[in-house]
């Protein structure tokens, strides 16, 4: 089995547990706010938020569009079939603005490890220094960080925001490299996004392991050509690689 230098690691759906943290949160947005009266149920919500909201991201994680910008337009899009400016009494602009904030809030109160992380992260860590590298915005990923009981495991935290590089851009997978100061051949990046980190590691010239079935799997149907230099259901499976 190929020896590694370092272990680069996303965050969410990989360690900590976006999936639920993000439905619950979803959840008391539908009850808090006047979106029932163009959603009928809950599920008609999601589906008008959800895959416009990854349509957003991966604009985000290719530099197309701002991180402002996906705050605010993934919260005002299932808002636009009301008609006009207002709903409920709202300015739909400026009630996307707060479901957004408080969204935030409520996806940190739900915040969450994923079973068995832990003690995987830190096993790994005694065996390698490892790097975090998320796009997730800094305000809500730092206090991830510092609740996960697992912040002293990380040599480096780079968000994508603060270096001012986004996944699968290589760029930002080339920091991690110097910052740990080792070629790509030494290094090998764990994800859940084939997209943002199995993607980008390759473009990276960096091996990777793609946590395939985890809860933010992209798609019920991925392309044949979405390969990995390994794949694994679980993230407890990576200790029988590294």
């Amino acid at each position: 089995m190929k020896r590694y230098k370092a272990v680069f690691l996303d965050w969410d759906d990989t360690i900590g547990d976006w999936a639920n943290a993000e439905h619950h949160a979803m959840q008391d947005l539908y009850k808090q706010y006047p979106v029932h009266e163009l959603h009928a149920t809950f599920d008609d919500y999601l589906n008008a938020y959800k895959p416009y909201n990854l349509m957003l991201w991966g604009q985000y994680g290719r530099g197309e569009i701002t991180k402002d910008y996906l705050h605010l337009e993934r919260f005002l899009h299932p808002l636009k079939p009301a008609e006009g400016a207002m709903i409920d009494g709202r300015d739909k602009v400026e009630l996307a603005h707060e479901m957004g904030d408080r969204f935030l809030q409520l996806t940190n109160r739900y915040f969450s490890v994923l079973p068995d992380a832990g003690r995987v992260v830190r096993l790994l860590a005694e065996r390698y220094p490892l790097t975090i590298i998320s796009n997730g915005f800094k305000e809500v990923q730092y206090y991830k960080f510092a609740h996960s009981g697992l912040e002293d495991c990380f040599t480096h935290i780079l968000i994508s925001e603060e270096v001012g590089i986004n996944k699968p851009q290589p760029g930002i997978f080339d920091i991690a490299l110097t910052k740990n100061g080792i070629s790509a051949a030494e290094a090998v990046m764990i994800g859940d996004s084939y997209t943002s980190d199995i993607a980008g590691a390759k473009a990276a010239g960096i091996d990777q392991i793609w946590l395939h079935e985890s809860p933010a799997a992209e798609s019920p149907a991925e392309p044949s050509d979405e390969s990995a230099t390994y794949i694994v259901s679980r993230l407890a499976d990576v200790l029988n690689i590294l």
